[in-house]
């Protein structure tokens, strides 16, 4: 099972079928404000959406293809994020995360997207992160920012969210840059 301490107020843990519960009541809770921004929430309607959610999660683990973990902050489930795919030919990992309304500005996401862009291009020798947002979503492209990763580009009418396309910038981060 991957566990992952980063600090003392934070770790990553593999996400599990017995997360489904409290999973499910963070995305509830935290509807109204993740929704602008991501499109499954409405498609998550009660606890066996996030069964079917977390199942689709082990199967591309096992398969060494994702790797999504949920974020315990101070020892409660705060939000998930991980590797959405690994791209083992291009040595590429795609970074993607979600934080309860009520969680935000404590620095965590900073932290959980520092911590695995460090254990992908160190622990599993990738060579390039990407992290990707809306264009608009300035918090969420605050994170990659602050981190250093350089903006690659956009990409137009990349997400449908609800009634609309949204273009996505597109930030990486290779293990040379990495590593300085």
């Amino acid at each position: 099972m991957f566990v992952h301490k980063i600090d003392d107020e934070l770790s990553l843990k593999l996400i599990e079928l017995k997360d489904a519960e409290r999973v499910f009541e963070l995305t509830s809770n935290s509807r109204d404000y993740l929704r602008e921004w991501l499109p499954w929430v409405d498609m998550t309607i009660e606890n066996e959406d996030t069964v079917g959610f977390i199942k689709m999660c082990l199967r591309g683990f096992a398969e060494n293809k994702s790797l999504n973990a949920v974020i315990l902050y101070k020892g409660d489930l705060v939000g998930v994020a991980g590797f959405n795919n690994l791209n083992w030919s291009n040595k590429t990992a795609y970074i993607g995360y979600w934080l309860g309304e009520e969680y935000q500005g404590n620095g965590i996401m900073t932290r959980v997207a520092k911590a695995l862009t460090d254990y992908a291009l160190t622990e599993l020798s990738l060579n390039k992160v990407e992290i990707r947002a809306a264009v608009e979503n300035k918090k969420s492209r605050s994170i990659p920012e602050r981190l250093g990763f350089v903006n690659e580009g956009c990409i137009r009418q990349a997400e449908w969210l609800s009634d609309h396309y949204v273009d996505h910038v597109v930030y990486g981060m290779l293990a040379d840059e990495w590593t300085k």
